[in-house]
């Protein structure tokens, strides 16, 4: 387990230059390797066949043994490049690629093009491509998120990802201003496909949200009123405090999701049934039950064994599992779902999904509110497909609970809307006291209240890349949203003209709206969760109770769980923030490695934590194996 900056050394002129005399020529790899070896007797000096040869290597020569300070005063964009290398290892370190080459934003069709040859090293105003930043004959890459950009601006440096690990440091403030001000207007007309600048901003965004745009003028009043609420809660793990596996045991199927339970036991969803584990203090331990799908209704299992669930929520005081199966490989959506009872080990029903005599389909499913499984007479949860939000209900409208008998009863559609077009969901959340949050393939993050589905009460705009996962504080006052390569954090409190602080789901926010915080690997560490590897499944820690605060935050990425301290992200005075531009990234996290691609990272329900521990138990599961961490003090 290691922290974010434990392989992020400061790059110092002093380190490379020495490092520069003990190794020669081998930090030139990638240009000498092209030359032919000599014989050394043919190591005599030979004499130049023009006086243009004799300048380009006189050019040559003061390149490569020049100062960095004394720049080719000819090279715009001046900038030295380092790359990372030996990932890691004990050996990992940067080295100094070139000591001097220059950078440009060029607009083009061809992305991952190796000629070149279309190409002006000054930057191209085509109407059509994308921007893409090149330096020298080495670096040439699409500007986007996927960079994974991080700035330093007390070192006037840049670190990025491109097959490999990447830094730029700039000779003057100047300089390093500038690029991130042009990297920035790229990177919003790569995303939107509009220019950079204040109209268009605000047609994004919206006048009320132009603090996303322009987070220097965001009113931040909120963030610093956050920090200081105080809670009867342990606190947050802490730098001398460490994550210590509890228990570690082997599946007895692919495990494809977790349903963590409140009370006595959770439960792992596998390729062939469901394995019943036991809550402790620690963790989760395995109970030796096991359900399989073929159990009970025969017509329902058969189904079911041949599309493994991808979903499960657990109501009726957990007595109960409901089960979503995609009905195309590789797609969410499903015309219906399974009801598990698991007392008896038997699926007892298979629900239809439809509204007036038509069959329609779902994405996903979650339950009424937070603390709502916990409910022994829950017979409604919520649905949404990529342009419905519902609520269903297994009692017919009459209220009399259907006849599960019945070879396919119809769930009642009890509440919602089908929006016409555009809408896009793709996940959602619920709050304490059933408020809604949804997220869509846009970036846009909805907030509905507990009276309406029909209009949301607050939008926010997001920043382009689609949100594939939400969660939501038990108060409502803070949302996590997922993308491939960032989490997002937004704080949903405003001041109504009355002086009374609400939140964005009981009213419309205004103009004095926060701007969000970003959630981000470093680029070394996003490099070695690997380029194929996204973000996925971000959530607070559990609780289901007024007055208690969530205190971390975790995310799956690959084979990494990455944990976040809460409290720690809200702070705006703490270390990630100073020197940075733009949005507020935090990059200060822990992350657990295991062997295997993590399938979720969830920590158990609050009433777990126990005196010693900040708080409850973390449980990671790969395909093949389930892990519980606690929190405790390093000894």
């Amino acid at each position: 387990m290691g922290g974010a900056h434990s392989r992020e050394d400061l790059i110092s002129d002093s380190d490379e230059e020495e490092y520069e005399e003990e190794n020669g020529e081998e930090e030139d790899y990638q240009d000498s390797k092209d030359e032919t070896p000599e014989r050394s007797s043919d190591r005599r000096p030979q004499t130049p066949s023009s006086v243009d040869e004799v300048e380009t290597k006189l050019k040559a020569l003061k390149l490569k043994y020049g100062s960095a300070n004394a720049q080719n005063p000819s090279l715009t964009n001046a900038v030295k490049l380092y790359l990372h290398i030996g990932g890691n290892t004990p050996k990992a370190k940067w080295v100094t690629s070139e000591k001097l080459t220059s950078y440009s934003f060029v607009k083009t069709s061809k992305i991952n093009g190796q000629d070149g040859e279309d190409d002006d090293d000054e930057e191209s105003e085509n109407e059509e491509g994308w921007w893409v930043l090149k330096v020298g004959n080495k670096i040439k890459v699409k500007v986007g998120v996927e960079m994974q950009l991080k700035s330093f601006g007390d070192q006037r440096r840049v670190d990025f990802v491109t097959k490999g690990v990447w830094a730029m440091k700039f000779f003057s403030d100047e300089e390093y201003r500038n690029f991130i001000s042009k990297f920035n207007d790229c990177l919003f007309e790569n995303t939107y496909g509009i220019e950079s600048n204040d109209a268009n901003k605000i047609k994004v965004y919206g006048k009320d949200f132009i603090g996303w745009a322009k987070p220097e003028a965001a009113d931040d009043s909120i963030w610093e009123d956050a920090e200081d609420v105080s809670f009867n809660s342990p606190q947050p793990v802490r730098a001398n405090q460490d994550l210590r596996e509890e228990f570690e045991e082997a599946a007895n199927g692919g495990i494809q999701s977790l349903a963590l339970g409140a009370l006595d036991n959770s439960f792992l969803v596998g390729d062939s049934g469901i394995q019943v584990v036991k809550n402790f203090a620690h963790g989760i331990h395995g109970k030796g039950v096991y359900v399989n799908f073929d159990h009970g209704n025969q017509k329902s299992a058969s189904k079911l064994v041949h599309s493994t669930p991808k979903r499960a929520l657990l109501m009726k005081a957990e007595t109960n599992m409901l089960l979503m199966s995609p009905t195309t490989e590789g797609k969410p959506h499903t015309a219906g779902l399974h009801q598990l009872d698991i007392e008896t080990g038997k699926i007892v029903t298979e629900w239809k999904f439809g509204k007036d005599g038509t069959d329609i389909t779902m994405r996903d499913i979650t339950n009424d509110s937070k603390g709502a499984q916990l409910d022994p007479s829950g017979a409604t949860f919520l649905g949404l497909d990529d342009n419905r939000l519902c609520r269903w209900d297994m009692r017919d409208r009459n209220g009399i609970v259907q006849n599960l008998a019945t070879s396919t009863p119809v769930l009642n559609w009890a509440q919602g809307h089908q929006f016409s077009r555009g809408t896009n969901f793709q996940c959602f959340a619920t709050t304490g006291d059933g408020s809604i949050v949804v997220g869509s393939l846009d970036g846009k993050i909805r907030l509905y209240s507990t009276n309406s589905m029909r209009q949301a009460k607050t939008a926010f705009p997001g920043l382009g890349s689609p949100i594939t996962h939400v969660d939501v504080t038990f108060d409502g006052k803070w949302i996590l949203g997922t993308t491939d390569t960032y989490l997002i954090l937004i704080c949903t409190l405003f001041t109504d003209k009355d002086g009374k602080t609400k939140t964005g789901f009981g009213g419309r926010m205004g103009n004095r709206i926060a701007a969000p915080r970003l959630l981000k690997l470093t680029p070394l560490d996003s490099h070695l969760a690997g380029v194929n590897n996204k973000f996925r499944n971000a959530q607070f820690s559990w609780v289901t109770e007024n007055g208690k605060q969530e205190r971390h935050l975790v995310a799956t990425v690959g084979k990494f769980s990455v944990i976040w301290n809460f409290q720690q992200v809200k702070n705006g005075s703490h270390e990630c923030y100073h020197n940075q531009e733009g949005l507020k990234s935090c990059y200060c996290y822990k992350i657990v490695l295991k062997d295997d691609s993590i399938v979720d990272s969830r920590f158990m329900h609050d009433k777990f934590s126990v005196t010693d521990s900040p708080e409850a138990p973390l449980v990671i599961a790969t395909s093949l194996k389930v892990s519980s961490f606690s929190i405790s003090s390093k000894q």
